[in-house]
């Protein structure tokens, strides 16, 4: 366990979602709400594009998989609890095509959280592939059925909702 290399260093603190995957419960839901800043500043601040919000999030799913490797080796265990930049980096995938909105963003997280946890088929075979992908792959696996999930709710229920606000 450990390394003296600051490379290494670096990826196990972005890994450990700054000290938020340290947390004794829940260190997943807390990693989690790191993907809220990051979600504020592309959808809400910048107003990117649907394509582009693919993009990043794809983009930040797979710099997940190094950093996770690395924190893998670190700690020694497999998909160590205290590893989160799979929770906060695949986050914005559960985002795409929707607006920046406090009810949104609740339907995403607590949705996102849940799948995460039930790990629905294919999402629970696939994270027994070892190293970063397989500390990757079940959360994007996740983060794409909360997708599904929140466009349901928001095209179905949200929307018009909002629309009366």
């Amino acid at each position: 366990m450990g390394s003296n290399n600051v490379i290494d260093r670096v990826a196990v603190w972005l890994a450990t979602g700054f000290g938020l995957g340290l947390m004794p419960v829940a260190s997943g839901t807390f990693g989690t709400l790191l993907a809220l800043p990051i979600i504020w500043l592309l959808w809400a601040h910048w107003e990117i594009g649907l394509v582009w919000q693919g993009v990043i999030a794809a983009g930040l799913s797979l710099a997940a998989i190094p950093v996770c490797s690395v924190a893998e080796r670190y700690f020694g265990t497999k998909d160590d609890g205290r590893i989160v930049a799979d929770e906060y980096m695949t986050f914005p995938l559960s985002m795409i095509g929707l607006p920046w909105n406090p009810w949104v963003l609740l339907t995403a997280f607590l949705s996102c959280r849940f799948f995460d946890i039930a790990k629905p088929a294919p999402a629970n075979q696939l994270q027994r592939i070892k190293g970063g992908t397989g500390i990757v792959i079940d959360d994007v696996v996740a983060s794409l059925y909360s997708l599904l999930f929140n466009h349901v709710v928001y095209w179905s229920v949200l929307k018009r909702f909002l629309a009366t606000e």
